[in-house]
């Protein structure tokens, strides 16, 4: 009973520090990606938490006609005097196609991390940075008054001259309204109130309401599954080929890591050392003389004299091979010829001796063992 307990505490040991291992390499993802959620960021189709499929619901059912497109192609023939066309995070975007956007009629409302802000909201410059956090609005702009405080930074601007800006941060505002030939154009300096994850805290909702509302037809442009559908990335530099891995989602990667960390841990915890070469004691010793006595009694007993001679001609082939300098692979046959060679005897006797016919008694096979030896010690001596 004592010997077994230190092994099964070394047992106990070796599963608790894989379970430890397991859910720490399990975590290690969450951590690099600093606990962010899956899904497609504020897509009005992801029901992640970094999705906005919640403010769409709730868009539907202030009688809004929520229209999701991917490209800007399909956001500017979907547009309409009666629109208002919301882009969010869209990195993807190129100059041509951010000019486009700009052109296409009705209002705009540009929000989050958006490039060519230039193009999208000529006259808004961009202060720097700012942390995102819960703000008082501090304006007279109705969507905002109505609102109260919401979740809102990311980045600081200043608009134009006779645009409204509310919720201050830094040495700006985090959203600007101002209007420029005929369009209301609204920037935010970051959408994540807009998510599903913040869309119930303080008025993110009234405020994600009042903006994404403001028109009967919301035209939402979402991040598109293939950036060549997009007309490339938000760099200027155009569509780049991708490879194999970039194809792969990040989550598949970290499942194959911790799948190897898992095997490798399982093996190393069942794979057992090998200690030294133990001389294990057998119950019962038997020469190698009773052996053989042994089985050729089974021989005697089942008349196999043939089984009896085949086994001593080929253990006589075997030996003489090598004796002969031939291979273990050569033939009864060739050993036969080989041996009468070097002794200088006639080759058919050789031939009949190791190739011959089972003897018919056993006198006769007696004879066919001591001839069989003769000829070993004449190949030996000669």
């Amino acid at each position: 009973m004592t010997a077994t307990t230190p092994g099964r505490a070394r047992q106990a040991a070796w599963v608790t520090s894989l379970v430890v291992l397991v859910l720490v390499t399990a975590a290690l993802p969450v951590l690099l990606m600093g606990g962010q959620a899956g899904g497609r960021s504020l897509d009005p189709a992801d029901t992640s938490l970094n999705g906005s499929a919640a403010l769409a619901r709730l868009l539907q059912a202030h009688g809004v006609e929520v229209v999701r497109v991917k490209t800007p192609g399909a956001a500017v023939a979907a547009a309409g005097p009666q629109t208002l066309l919301l882009v969010t995070e869209a990195s993807f975007l190129k100059r041509d196609a951010a000019q486009r956007i700009a052109e296409a009629p009705g209002d705009r409302l540009v929000a989050g991390a958006v490039p060519y802000l230039d193009v999208l909201a000529s006259g808004v410059r961009r202060q720097g940075p700012v942390r995102a956090r819960s703000r008082a609005p501090e304006c007279t702009l109705n969507e905002a008054v109505r609102a109260g405080a919401a979740y809102t930074g990311g980045t600081s601007f200043t608009g134009p001259p006779g645009s409204t800006g509310c919720y201050p941060a830094g040495d700006g505002r985090s959203l600007v309204r101002y209007t420029a030939d005929g369009h209301t154009v609204t920037v935010l300096g970051d959408a994540s109130f807009m998510t599903n994850l913040r869309l119930a805290e303080d008025g993110n909702a009234a405020l994600a309401l009042n903006l994404a509302g403001a028109r009967p037809k919301l035209v939402w442009l979402a991040a598109p599954d293939d950036l060549d559908e997009a007309g490339g990335s938000g760099d200027g530099t155009g569509g780049q080929a991708r490879s194999l891995g970039d194809l792969i989602p990040g989550g598949v990667k970290w499942a194959v890591l911790q799948l190897a960390v898992a095997v490798a841990l399982a093996a190393l915890w069942r794979g057992r050392r090998l200690g030294p070469v133990v001389a294990e004691r057998l119950p019962v010793v038997v020469r190698a003389a009773e052996t053989v006595e042994g089985r050729g009694r089974l021989y005697r007993s089942r008349r196999a004299r043939d089984r009896a001679a085949l086994a001593l001609r080929a253990a006589a082939a075997d030996r003489l091979a090598p004796r002969l300098g031939l291979p273990r692979t050569a033939t009864p046959e060739e050993v036969a010829v080989a041996a009468a060679a070097r002794t200088g005897r006639d080759p058919e006797p050789v031939l009949a001796l190791l190739c011959g016919p089972s003897p018919g008694d056993d006198t006769a096979l007696v004879a066919l063992a001591a001839h069989l030896d003769t000829l070993e010690r004449q190949v030996r001596d000669s």
